[in-house]
């Protein structure tokens, strides 16, 4: 990942959820580029992820876009050898949950989102903020 300025994918992922992309996709579409996949084909692949995997209040959307980029940050796309760095990238998101629970207090939207309304909620934007955050900082360690 490029240099980037303290806390700036978190604000660009919040900005994102105030524009209506759902919590995965604002978390997703903040750093996918640089890694080779155009926002609009992020953008497109977590559609239904949002409000905890389609409306199921199951993992949090905004954890999901964690998860989906430091895979896509930490695999080294080889088909040949599948195993070469799976083990790693599950350490990885393990660990990325666990942050997220620590922060956010559970990993899932219906322990998570303790108020109803139209988006964007503020305990929604907490979620994409922290998973966010936890983002770039694991980020930060795999460059």
């Amino acid at each position: 990942m490029k240099e980037e300025h303290p806390e700036k994918l978190a604000r660009t992922a919040v900005e994102k959820f105030q524009k209506m992309y759902n919590c995965c996709q604002s978390v997703a579409c903040s750093v996918c580029e640089e890694y080779g996949i155009s926002e609009k084909d992020m953008f497109r692949l977590t559609e239904g992820f949002g409000s905890g995997i389609g409306g199921l209040k199951d993992t949090c959307g905004a954890a999901m876009g964690m998860f989906l980029i430091i895979s896509l940050a930490g695999s080294a796309g080889d088909m040949e050898q599948p195993m070469l760095t799976k083990f790693e990238t599950y350490d990885r998101i393990r660990e990325a949950a666990e942050k997220f629970q620590e922060k956010c207090g559970s990993l899932y939207c219906r322990d998570l989102k303790t108020q109803e309304g139209a988006q964007p909620l503020p305990c929604c934007t907490f979620c994409v903020e922290a998973g966010a955050q936890i983002l770039e900082e694991m980020l930060k360690k795999m460059s």
